[in-house]
């Protein structure tokens, strides 16, 4: 159902003067529902039922990176418990409670009343939070647990990020202008200058061997190709590589035209198709925000993401084209198709890599400065099975809405040029991350 590396913190908790037994029993149920579910559990052992149990319970959660905290509510409790794991653990809390038919007896657990009181007093600190009310093997609530972990990794990713900012954007791009203080304000991701010119030595010094190595995974044809130029391109994927580990990057955003062409004699694209699949996230154009949106994506699906251009649109098919130069990660080829190497579209030189996208569910999305603060963009669409519509990369796509509609949001919101893409249907994670970072959503 999902990948096990999400963590949740298990904490159930109840009141001495309910049903203890009942809060044992419905305690285990969650526990072994969020292990079948594929969660990795953290703590749950036993009931937590005074605030030092919760202070002692909260310091062994901190030992272990958390996705999400739930606070089960095996019985009704008062708010202290609930606030005091939540001041100490480090993920978004959610509050789960299991319905309790009537029977005309004791109410024996009465935890939808704990949940409204412990949310009650999460409200009132500005903290935000979920509430769940269901049985523990309810298959919807487990994929909102799902979707607000992820959201939790995503935002615990980008909290620590380091972005290398290499070279700086193109004349005319206002869209990659980056507003460093205000990506760290929002979302703890931190910024490195790094000069273009030193990239392009470093890729000068790589081992030909290095580059052999790269050049033997590649898809059939690059021997035809100029093999200047594809050493240049290759060279610049194992620099950036390891300027990536070295400078403890998580993603990198730099400048592609002219200067890889001009100055160091081929095209950035297959470099960063190639570091997308060893998911380091990088976007051309010195597009920050632009790969930043690509690491945040990167962290909810668990696989590669890449920026891409919405480039023709038929209001009468309700069909649109996404496209970039050639950057796209191999893994997202059509099998159907296969991937092949070749010049870039206009300047005419290797190395990139030309395919046309895998059919499936896509996820696109964009933080956004277009209103001068930060927004998420976000839609989901079917990527079509489809010879390639242009030269490089680029997919046949019918989003949820209608073609129209989405390609007049972008316009009429001055939406930037790129959008981030990765597979699979995560607008439910992307939503629970914008609440997280108490950003607006803007809706494709």
């Amino acid at each position: 159902m999902r990948s096990p590396e999400l963590t949740i913190g298990f904490t159930p908790v109840a009141r001495t003067t309910f049903d203890i037994p009942l809060a044992g029993e419905t305690s285990r149920r969650m526990r072994a529902a969020l292990e079948d579910a594929g969660f990795t559990v953290v703590g749950g052992d036993t009931l937590i039922t005074t605030p030092d149990e919760a202070r002692a319970a909260a310091n062994d959660l901190s030992a272990a990176p958390l996705d999400a905290l739930l606070i089960f509510h095996a019985t009704f409790v008062d708010s202290t418990l609930c606030t005091t794991l939540v001041d100490a653990a480090d993920a978004p809390p959610v509050l789960w409670a299991i319905p309790e038919a009537p029977t005309g007896e004791r109410l024996r657990a009465n935890a939808l009343c704990g949940i409204m009181l412990s949310g009650h007093a999460l409200c009132r600190a500005g903290c935000v939070y979920e509430t769940i009310y269901a049985a523990p093997d309810d298959a919807s609530a487990l994929r909102r647990l799902d979707a607000l972990a992820r959201a939790g990794r995503a935002r615990r990713t980008l909290k620590t990020a380091w972005i290398g900012r290499i070279g700086t954007h193109p004349e005319g791009f206002p869209t990659c202008i980056p507003n460093a203080e205000a990506l760290r304000e929002t979302f703890g991701v931190r910024l490195k200058q790094l000069e273009l010119n030193t990239l392009f030595e470093r890729a000068r010094a790589v081992e030909p061997s290095a580059v052999e190595a790269v050049a033997s995974r590649l898809p059939a044809g690059v021997e035809t190709l100029d093999p200047a130029a594809v050493r240049a391109t290759l060279s610049a994927y194992v620099a950036l590589r390891d300027l990536s580990a070295r400078e403890g990057l998580d993603a990198l955003a730099l400048r592609c035209w002219p200067q890889f062409f001009s100055d160091l004699g081929g095209a950035a694209c297959g470099a960063l198709s190639l570091l997308g699949d060893e998911h380091i996230p990088a976007a051309c154009e010195v597009d920050v925000n632009g790969v930043v949106t690509q690491l945040l994506l990167q962290a909810i699906t668990g696989g590669p993401a890449f920026d891409t251009d919405l480039v023709s649109v038929d209001f009468e098919a309700d069909m649109a084209v996404v496209w970039h130069c050639g950057k796209a990660p191999l893994s997202m080829a059509d099998p159907a198709w296969g991937a092949r190497v070749a010049h870039h579209p206009t300047r005419e030189k290797p190395l990139v890599m030309a395919f046309p996208l895998r059919p499936g569910r896509v996820t696109l999305a964009r933080l956004s400065e277009a209103t001068g603060s930060f927004r998420l963009v976000a839609g989901a669409g079917e990527v079509l099975s489809a010879p390639p519509s242009f030269s490089g990369t680029s997919g046949m796509l019918r989003f949820d809405r209608p073609a129209r509609d989405v390609l007049e949001t972008l316009l009429g919101e001055g939406v930037e040029h790129h959008l981030a893409l990765a597979y699979g249907d995560h607008l439910d994670a992307l939503l629970a991350f914008a609440r997280l970072a108490d950003i607006p959503v803007l809706r494709l």
